[in-house]
């Protein structure tokens, strides 16, 4: 039998010397010879938690054991104030050369599996997604409360932050949840926690070297015992015994294991075959095709608070018992194999259900998690991520769209034919695939269903296919005829100075070859001078940032671009920490004049005023009610007045509230909670009310509203906009109505709406980003074409 280390065993390691520097050290740094951190968790006993209790676990990466008389653990919460202590546990004892040392703190009412037997014990309540644990000299706590301080503090020992910590060894190790703690990675230590520590599965060991029910003896079971007939395991947290035949294996990064399948199954469809077995980072010792009889404990692994959770094997001891069996033939998945309905919609956690994998698209995965499955020469319905992902459809005929993706069209139509594809194949061996949405995953791909928060159920593929490139191209919109007036929106994905030319480049050339260089152009995501380099440094301005834009616009050949915008207060917009992310304007002086009329500021909102013969703004550009809470860590809309052959334009730029922190479609709440949806709808409440402001002076004014509005044309936040606005994109076939691919879906976020007065009005998405691997940005900009109206052109 072999015994398998867990994660928190590869145990990244500090020197054992007073007065550890916060500031990152090169990464030689030499291994530690004394007591560390190797693994923090703040979830215990959460909802959601399979352990009752937090812990922090120390280990010893010297060859000598190590006391730990007279020290300390400390915890001090993520964003310390004034009225922020730090709390102790006092130790006693040693941890042995490569051993471990483990200490309770606040046990939670929720949560099934209780800690093996602690080496210490304490009653800190420590928070699940940030905060920071010291390792200290003494007992007396600290009383530092920024990273700085606490580095000048010869009594700490070691010391991470995580989360969004203030307090940490360079940039803050990844944030925990309810689900996940933070472990070392490496025997060496950078003094940067971000690097040393890696997010993953609780798995607390004492140093006796006992784990979660590793005193029990396990009972001899089958893996469709462990799976069961919901999405939870009825034998959570218990000590089991299972064989099986290894289907393959994962043998990189931080959540290493082997997936096992039983060939002998169950008639039952409801009841999974396979299961995962979870090593950590050691790189399990076995192989496809070996049979094996694997003891570990029963858990229920949640990538995310909102999502479903993968049923697997922790702490696994095994026995191969032969090697060379035959593998079991995986599940063919072909058109017409996964239902049209997603989940039942019961409006709550639908875990507990009976699985109904004939009814349910993701029931069916469910219950197929762990095994293998496989899909043939299927359609890539997204490009190739940033995260080596591969999207495809297993249901070709599910809403199309006319450049080979899947377009989702209502909150009701899910494209339940679409699945995620990961690789098991070392990139050493093979690079992952560059493709674009329409390209054909030729041949067999297969391998095992694992759950993954971004992007739901997928194969991870053993057997990966071929990309065959189907040839798609970047549209090319026509140019505005004489007397069209064309407005574009581009959002050009945090754009800031200091980006590398060929970002500029790539964008102006969007703007003067596929977008036939409009006359106005909304922008958003535009940053300050220095981008996210700087975080609060009170660096507000983006004038260089523009004046970047515009000059590589001119060396595309375009026209020479004005540029207006409002600068925002430090730190108030949201979006990319330090990068004061904006909305702004570019327009051709040749083609449009800009009114330009003071007072607009950041704070400043504008107001309509009534004219002769029609409307005018107070300032222009002006801010609208910037201060209205519906802005908050958001970006403000900007509205510029324009003037086009004699005629008044008013555009107004915008970038919403973000969809983050929405729960996932695939997650274990359906419907989905968009929690996020609350603050869209106050802000286009605002923006409504702007537009029936100027309507009400001019009731036949000429408005745009343009930009990355963050929601869907059937949501309810473009409900409250429509009426006295036209939403451009249900102009288009329902085949074209996206600007933006998410996890297989080609779905709208930006929008152009117009008033009734102008006329000739012409739309176009141009697809030249997001269905594309090669991309300036991830959005695809939009541009319309119309004659300017005013009361005369309703006589017409």
């Amino acid at each position: 039998m072999t015994s398998l280390l867990r994660r928190a065993t590869t145990v990244a390691t500090v020197t054992a010397v007073a007065g550890l520097a916060v500031i990152a050290a090169p990464a030689t740094a030499a291994p530690s010879t004394g007591p560390v951190i190797a693994e923090v968790y703040g979830g215990g006993g959460n909802s959601g938690a399979t352990l009752t209790n937090d812990f922090v676990e120390l280990a010893n990466a010297g060859d000598a054991s190590a006391s730990l008389d007279g020290l300390s653990v400390q915890y001090l919460p993520g964003s310390p104030s004034g009225s922020s202590r730090w709390q102790a546990t006092p130790l006693s004892g040693s941890v042995e050369p490569e051993g471990r040392y483990l200490v309770a703190q606040s046990k939670g009412a929720g949560g099934t599996a209780a800690l093996p037997s602690p080496d210490a014990n304490g009653s800190i309540a420590m928070a699940a997604g940030s905060g920071t644990v010291a390792l200290v000299e003494g007992t007396d706590t600290l009383t530092c409360l920024t990273a700085a301080d606490c580095a000048a503090d010869s009594r700490i020992v070691d010391l991470v932050g995580y989360g969004n910590a203030t307090v940490r060894e360079g940039s803050p190790a990844p944030a925990a949840s309810n689900t996940t703690s933070v472990a070392r990675t490496d025997l060496a230590d950078t003094d940067d926690n971000s690097a040393d520590f890696a997010a993953g599965s609780p798995t607390p060991v004492n140093a006796a070297g006992e784990e979660p029910g590793g005193g029990a003896e396990p009972t001899d079971a089958r893996i469709r015992d462990v799976q069961g007939t919901t999405r939870l395991s009825p034998l959570e947290g218990e000590s089991v015994r299972v064989p099986g035949v290894v289907t393959a294996t994962k043998t990189f990064g931080s959540a290493r294991g082997f997936w096992l399948q039983d060939p002998e199954p169950d008639d039952d469809p409801r009841t999974s075959e396979g299961l995962f077995v979870f090593t950590g980072s050691v790189t399990p010792s076995v192989a496809p095709g070996d049979a094996v009889s694997v003891a570990g404990v029963v858990a229920e692994y949640y990538p995310s608070q909102q999502s479903q959770s993968t049923t697997q094997l922790t702490g696994a001891t095994w026995t191969v018992e032969s090697s060379g069996n035959a593998v079991p033939e995986p599940v063919v998945v072909t058109e017409g194999t996964l239902p049209e309905r997603s989940a039942p919609q019961v409006g709550g956690n639908i875990e507990d259900l009976p699985l109904e994998p004939e009814r349910y698209a993701l029931d069916f995965w469910e219950a197929h998690e762990g095994e293998l499955v496989s899909v043939t020469d299927a359609r890539l319905v997204s490009r190739s991520t940033d995260y080596n992902e591969l999207y495809v459809t297993t249901e070709p005929d599910q809403n199309p769209s006319a450049r080979g993706g899947s377009v989702y069209l209502d909150y009701d139509r899910p494209n339940t034919g679409i699945v995620k594809i990961e690789s098991l194949i070392p990139f050493s061996q093979r690079p992952f695939p560059k493709a674009n949405t329409g390209d054909t995953l030729a041949g067999i791909t297969s391998g095992p269903v694992e759950y993954d928060s971004f992007g739901g159920y997928t194969i991870m593929a053993n057997l990966l296919g071929d990309v065959k490139d189907n040839g798609l191209e970047r549209e090319v919109t026509r140019k505005q005829r004489l007397g069209e007036l064309a407005v574009a929106t581009y959002n050009v994905e945090n754009l800031s100075a200091r980006d590398e030319q060929a970002k500029f480049d790539a964008l102006a050339a969007g703007v003067v070859e596929n977008l036939a260089s409009p006359d106005i152009v909304t922008l958003e995501e535009i940053q300050d001078n220095n981008g996210p380099d700087g975080v609060g440094d009170g660096v507000v301005a983006a004038d260089e940032t523009l004046d970047r834009f515009v000059a590589a616009i001119v060396a595309a050949g375009g026209p020479r671009y004005q540029w207006r915008q409002i600068d925002p207060q430090d730190l108030t917009d949201g979006g990319q920490p330090g990068g004061n992310i904006r909305v702004g304007f570019l327009f051709n002086p040749k083609r449009v004049s800009f009114v330009d009329r003071p007072g607009g500021d950041a704070t400043t909102a504008v107001d309509v005023q009534r004219k002769l013969g029609g409307a005018r703004l107070s300032a222009s550009p002006g801010r609208i009610d910037p201060e209205n809470a519906a802005w908050e860590d958001s970006r403000k809309p900007l509205v510029g007045e324009f003037r086009f052959l004699g005629q008044t334009v008013f555009v107004v730029a915008n970038h919403f509230a973000s969809k983050g922190g929405d729960e996932p479609t695939h997650g274990r709440n359906q419907p989905p909670a968009r929690g996020s949806e609350v603050q869209r709808l106050q802000q286009a409440e605002v923006l409504r009310g702007f537009v029936d402001d100027v309507l009400e002076a001019d009731r036949f004014a000429n408005i745009v509203v343009a930009g990355d509005l963050n929601d869907f044309q059937f949501s309810p936040t473009l409900a409250k906009l429509r009426g006295p606005l036209e939403v451009l994109i249900d102009t288009l076939p329902k085949s074209e109505r996206y600007s933006y691919v998410y996890e297989g879906n080609s779905q709208v976020l930006d929008h152009m709406l117009i008033s009734r007065a102008p006329f000739g009005v012409d739309y176009d998405v141009v697809h030249i980003n997001a269905e594309f691997a090669e991309q300036a940005s991830d959005h695809d900009p939009q541009v319309v074409r119309f004659r300017p109206g005013g009361w005369w052109s309703w006589w017409l």
